[in-house]
């Protein structure tokens, strides 16, 4: 599934294509969406917002697209009405004069007014977004030494969007590894020392990744092994699928465990218990 970054990466190239651009059409695939296709295409795109792994994409008579990608949605930007060779269902496609921007494969599109955004189920209800202008180090760290979650194991505390929307399954792991946490503790577990690593982690490493198009390990070491030929998935992150291969920085294997289904990986030298 696209966690934070990728999403935000995508909302930048939506906006650059369609933002303010003359409108020809907004066409969805779905039937009970068909009756808002002339009002949308008759006005114009005014932003392009990331909520979480949400997306709203507003328009000028206060309507907007609500998407949420789910494991298999890919958004892709392509000249207007060009379409890619693909497998992939369209869902949705909004074509301007010279840029068309294309849903595949989502299931979850909505419109949603202003009343309707601040009532609906998961844009009510999700912590502050990662990558928010607004979040701060101090804010993450009052938020793990809070009741409501200071209890909470990091594995699953770190997937729930209500704490913080955005993070995901690989920056879970990259998070846990650059605070040199152990998974399986609790804020409560934790020094005040580590919660501030933690909450430091969380943001710089979700930055990066948004920044990078995903690099997670140091940047040095990602361009050096890069510059030596090294495939992508091999130097992009710390531990994410890295099982058994070994550590960057104390050369211990790298393990992979799960919990409720989902794979996460620590150094169990760098990430004592």
């Amino acid at each position: 599934m696209p966690e934070g970054p990728e999403i935000k990466r995508a909302a930048d190239r939506i906006a650059a294509a369609i933002v303010q651009q003359p409108l020809a059409e907004v066409w969805f695939a779905f039937p009970h969406l068909h009756a808002f296709g002339p009002a949308l295409s008759t006005s114009q795109v005014t932003a392009v917002e990331t909520w979480g792994k949400a997306m709203l994409i507003r328009f000028s008579n206060d309507l907007s697209i609500y998407s949420h990608n789910q494991l298999y949605g890919k958004w892709m930007v392509r000249r207007a009405y060009n379409y890619p060779q693909t497998n992939r269902q369209l869902r949705l496609a909004i074509h301007c004069d010279r840029k068309s921007a294309l849903l595949y494969s989502a299931s979850e599109i909505e419109i949603l007014d202003k009343d309707t955004i601040l009532a609906h189920p998961f844009l009510s209800s999700i912590g502050p977004d990662v990558l928010g202008e607004q979040i701060s180090i101090q804010e993450i760290e009052e938020r793990l030494t809070s009741k409501r979650f200071h209890r909470r194991q990091l594995t699953t505390l770190l997937l729930d969007q209500h704490f913080l929307a955005g993070l995901g399954n690989y920056l879970r792991s990259e998070i846990l590894f650059v605070a040199r946490i152990y998974p399986k503790l609790r804020p409560i577990d934790c020094t005040s020392s580590q919660l501030k690593h933690l909450s430091t982690a969380i943001l710089s490493i979700s930055q990066q990744s948004y920044k990078t198009g995903g690099i997670t390990n140091d940047l040095k070491r990602a361009e050096q092994l890069k510059a030596k030929g090294i495939a992508r998935r091999h130097y992009r992150h710390w531990v994410f699928n890295r099982a058994q291969q070994l550590c960057f920085i104390c050369q211990t294997p790298i393990i992979k465990e799960m919990t409720n289904g989902r794979r996460y990986y620590y150094c169990p030298q760098c990430q004592q218990k």
